[in-house]
């Protein structure tokens, strides 16, 4: 082993440490702030809860709204990989079928997180722009894919892929929210044939309606 390998891997296991610990620091505060809300969740639960020290949770995050806006973010673009990867299938309604049942019951602190950040977002309007970049971010990595879907479909042309999937994430949200609160009501697979509806319809808008 050459002398100059010792400090390069020293330097790789502090960065590895560095996430994991970020990570950690994240989960526990998914956890804290679902069950407490942003007000009552304190930095010193969720560092407690963790594992660490105060300190170590202000040497990754600087504020507690930071610790909020990363987990949010971080949640978020966990959801817009799963649901582009489905997407990008041969065949994404099938594929869909499972999706809205899994994030409705294998997750609930998740639709906890997102109330919690669109009421903070309403009540500080300063956080608000934060809210704004990340539902654009979510849109924006479901275009491409949104736009091979309306192709499988056969769309007429001029319907733009951009609120298409604005549409998309919208209806998922609702859904998502309507199934946890009435399961009976709202089936597993209503996402997935609610997108076949969108997609078979987009050709065919009522009267006064622009396609």
């Amino acid at each position: 082993m050459n002398e100059g390998d010792a400090p390069r891997r020293q330097r790789l296991t502090r960065a590895e440490a560095k996430a994991r610990t970020r990570e950690q620091l994240l989960d526990a505060a998914a956890r804290t702030f679902a069950r407490k809300g942003y007000a009552g969740a304190s930095v010193e639960e969720i560092a407690e809860s963790a594992g660490y020290s105060i300190g170590a949770l202000y040497s990754n995050f600087a504020s507690k709204e930071q610790l909020f806006l990363e987990l949010m973010a971080a949640r978020g673009e966990r959801r817009v990989t799963a649901v582009a990867e489905i997407l990008s299938t041969d065949d994404p309604v099938d594929a869909l079928a499972g999706l809205l049942e899994r994030a409705a019951g294998r997750d609930p602190d998740q639709m906890a997180l997102r109330a919690e950040f669109w009421l903070y977002a309403v009540r500080n309007p300063e956080a608000m722009g934060a809210l704004r970049a990340q539902q654009r971010q979510q849109a924006d990595a479901l275009i491409d894919v949104i736009g091979a879907a309306m192709e499988r479909w056969n769309t007429p042309p001029g319907v733009p892929p951009a609120e298409v999937a604005a549409v998309v994430l919208a209806m998922f949200q609702g859904l998502a929210r309507q199934r946890r609160i009435d399961p009976d009501r709202v089936s597993g697979d209503l996402f997935a044939r609610g997108l076949g509806w969108l997609f078979s319809g987009l050709g065919s808008a009522p009267p006064g309606v622009e396609r």
